[in-house]
């Protein structure tokens, strides 16, 4: 039987040459093309106060407050749920399992506490 290769062409299959990026040196800028030393002061700090922007109405402290603690009692709550649905499922593959052994003795008998 003959086998079939799909059919390729030299432009698919090519090889570029890596080369690897380097910064600029210190001295030069970009601009007029003239090369200007680099200034002896110290950097500005990091200042985001240009990316602000007007609000309309000033922060509601109380409410997002109150929005950040329903959250947590969600994540809590949903957390509590998750781990007793772990415990119940664990529980019945262990009966489960006990049963299909065979053994009669597998549910767990409780007795009142007096």
């Amino acid at each position: 039987m003959k086998t079939q290769r799909p059919i390729t062409s030299d432009e698919e299959h090519r090889v570029l040459p890596f080369r690897p990026r380097t910064p600029p040196p210190p001295s030069a800028r970009r601009g007029d093309g003239t090369v200007q030393p680099l200034r002896a002061e110290t950097p500005e700090p990091l200042d985001l106060s240009r990316y602000e922007q007007p609000r309309e109405q000033p922060d509601d402290f109380r409410h997002r407050m109150l929005a950040n603690l329903a959250a947590l009692a969600f994540t809590i709550a949903l957390t509590a749920v998750g781990i007793w649905l772990a415990v119940s499922i664990a529980d019945l593959r262990r009966t489960q399992d006990c049963v299909l052994m065979g053994r009669r003795d597998c549910v767990k008998i409780t007795t009142p506490h007096l």
